[in-house]
């Protein structure tokens, strides 16, 4: 999508922040509401809110894989030949180069998100010679391929982290092996001590960013194997454990007295409405209020 032109890009991707009546002119059924929201670049991976109604791309097709979920509406769209229809919660997937277009099913318009995925991302969390997993069905369900999808895709606002980046590979990867029939790739021998390696390495420097080469010389394993082993060892993903140590410091730190701006730069966060939202995800309320709860 052109940003000032308001039109697609050759590969049918907007391009941009936040583009109201993003809707090409030519397209019928456009409007005011019609809009794209653009999350910062992260690591290759583009994640999108849009809101459409009527008629949203023409036919295009792209070079990654689109993969995301329809939040409100009726998503229509061709592919591969037929047309499909998809309801909120429902997991769609849309694989490279192949043609197809979008828009809403229904008058009352639609909202999805999305991430594009280059292939080459995932190739790298594959085993060595195995084949990009092929989904036959594009629209879904699979209550955890979309809680996985709804964390991945919660905060557009903000960049995902490295740790992150890794954790939405590994997860996709094992969403779509899973609908293409294929087998998923095996955390192989459990490695305890390599995980406690790592958590204590996150616990120590939990108040900056942790890049996932840090990770690797602190266990020997690559990045990938090590998200594996983490979730058959602590049952969670390295990005989700450090997460978690950053909001344990934060209550502790706002029961001291410190401001949540304060507190949220202190753990790791990038600003107070990125801490903010993690910790409502986590605790089902804002800071605010669980500091006047608390208190009370």
């Amino acid at each position: 999508m052109d940003e000032h032109s308001g039109k697609a890009a050759g590969d049918g991707r907007p391009t941009g922040n936040v583009l109201a009546g993003a809707v090409g002119d030519d397209l019928e059924g456009s409007c005011g509401g019609d809009r794209i929201r653009l999350a910062p670049a992260s690591g290759g991976i583009e994640r999108i809110e849009a809101r459409f109604t009527g008629r949203g791309f023409e036919p295009h097709r792209h070079d990654t894989y689109a993969i995301g979920m329809t939040l409100s509406g009726v998503q229509t769209f061709a592919y591969r030949g037929r047309r499909h229809a998809s309801l909120p919660g429902n997991v769609i997937v849309l694989h490279p180069d192949e043609l197809h277009d979008g828009g809403a099913g229904t008058e009352d318009g639609l909202t999805y998100r999305m991430m594009y995925v280059p292939p080459e991302r995932l190739v790298a969390a594959m085993p060595s010679g195995a084949a990009l997993p092929f989904v036959q069905t594009p629209v879904f369900e699979d209550a955890r391929f979309a809680a996985f999808l709804r964390g991945a895709l919660a905060d557009i606002d903000h960049a995902a982290d490295p740790l992150q980046l890794d954790d939405m590979l590994v997860e996709t990867l094992a969403g779509l092996t899973r609908h293409a029939g294929a087998p998923v790739p095996a955390p192989g021998k459990a490695a305890p001590d390599a995980v406690a390696r790592a958590c204590a390495f996150l616990r120590e420097n939990l108040e900056r960013t942790v890049h996932s080469e840090e990770l690797e010389a602190e266990t020997g394993l690559d990045r990938f194997a090590l998200a594996r082993q983490f979730r058959r060892v602590v049952g969670t993903s390295p990005h989700r454990y450090l997460v978690m140590r950053r909001l344990e410091r934060a209550k502790t730190m706002m029961r001291d007295g410190a401001a949540l701006a304060e507190t949220a730069a202190a753990t790791g966060f990038a600003d107070q409405a990125h801490f903010s939202r993690h910790f409502k995800a986590t605790f089902g309320m804002t800071p605010g209020r669980w500091l006047t709860l608390s208190a009370a």
